[in-house]
């Protein structure tokens, strides 16, 4: 794939000034405060991942409406003290898997490691998931995927949930007696770039975030110039829903990554690839420039969605010594 977005020069500067509804913190403020009213009821039920240098526990923790949501979490068995611990989100289509799948860097390097299952997804790629998604509001049709799912309310909407149970899997890694509540690192790729970019514009007492190639980021930028999925299942929606698009839009600007990083303090590492046609570079950039903390980019200029793959992994983790 050539390079088809803007020139790296202009992604640098490019600071699209987005509609923003007037409501966006007190919609944020409610929904948080809805699911705090549930008890977090995190329990971590010791599990054999069969493996000899760490422990594996199944996490359940009360998400958006009280609802339950899987983990896991892992621990180096050999430790000293609290630990800082790393939230990891998944990318889209995926869930939580088999511990052995995703569960064994971050741990074997030292940190305590929460990785959420997806409400609803797990049956794209990967192993699987656990957590179906109990809270199907708003009736209407949908594309296949999740990006319309309720798409015409913010309050139905499926990121609002998501969103939320990202949010309380930080309050869930924080209750862990093992966990130094103050060093929290959050993460992900693709649609885990995104809800990292989520959760680092809502919770303060996040340290780091590593956004990898973010996705729900700039969405009708996206729309206009790529006609990949998962973003296609927005303008497919369009397509037949003529009258509904910007109610559609208006709807996704409550859940927009750019948003999001304009409210985050935490210090972060994204990268980005010039060639993703999945989550176009200017819609990366467009979040990276807003960002409001201390930041810092990788750049792929000759790779597409796949990103710095094993060299990213990399740097995150010489960027993590600072918890």
């Amino acid at each position: 794939m050539p390079l088809f977005d803007f020139p790296l020069e202009k992604l640098q500067t490019y600071r699209p000034e987005l509609p923003e509804p007037a409501d966006f913190d007190a919609f944020w403020e409610q929904t948080l405060s809805d699911a705090r009213s549930h008890p977090l009821n995190a329990t971590f039920e010791p599990t054999d991942g069969l493996l000899r240098t760490l422990e594996v526990f199944d996490l359940t923790f009360s998400g958006f409406g009280g609802q339950p949501i899987k983990a896991w979490f892992t621990l180096p068995k050999s430790r000293e003290g609290r630990l800082p611990v790393v939230v990891e989100y998944v990318g889209y289509g995926g869930g939580r898997g088999l511990p052995v799948d995703r569960c064994l860097a971050y741990a074997s390097a030292g940190y305590a490691h929460l990785l959420m299952d997806t409400r609803g997804q797990g049956s794209r790629w990967g192993t699987g998931g656990d957590t179906p998604d109990l809270a199907l509001e708003g009736d209407n049709p949908q594309h296949p995927g999740f990006m319309t799912r309720g798409v015409l309310s913010p309050k139905t909407y499926y990121y609002r949930r998501l969103m939320t149970d990202a949010v309380r899997a930080v309050e869930a890694a924080q209750a862990h007696p093992e966990v130094d509540p103050g060093r929290v690192a959050v993460t992900g790729i693709s649609q885990g770039g995104g809800l990292t970019l989520a959760v680092a514009g809502l919770v303060p007492e996040v340290r780091l975030a590593m956004p990898d190639v973010p996705f729900l980021c700039h969405y009708r930028r996206a729309t206009e110039i790529i006609d990949t999925a998962p973003y296609n299942e927005i303008s497919g929606f369009c397509k037949v829903h003529r009258d509904k698009v910007e109610t559609v839009f208006e709807t996704l600007s409550y859940f927009d990554g750019v948003s999001f990083s304009a409210r985050a303090r935490a210090k972060a590492l994204f990268s980005v690839a010039l060639m993703d046609e999945i989550c176009p570079p200017s819609t990366v950039y467009a979040a990276y420039n807003h960002y409001a903390g201390q930041k810092e980019i990788r750049v792929y200029p000759y790779n597409g969605h796949e990103g710095g793959e094993g060299v990213q992994h990399m740097e995150r983790l010489k960027f993590l010594r600072q918890l």
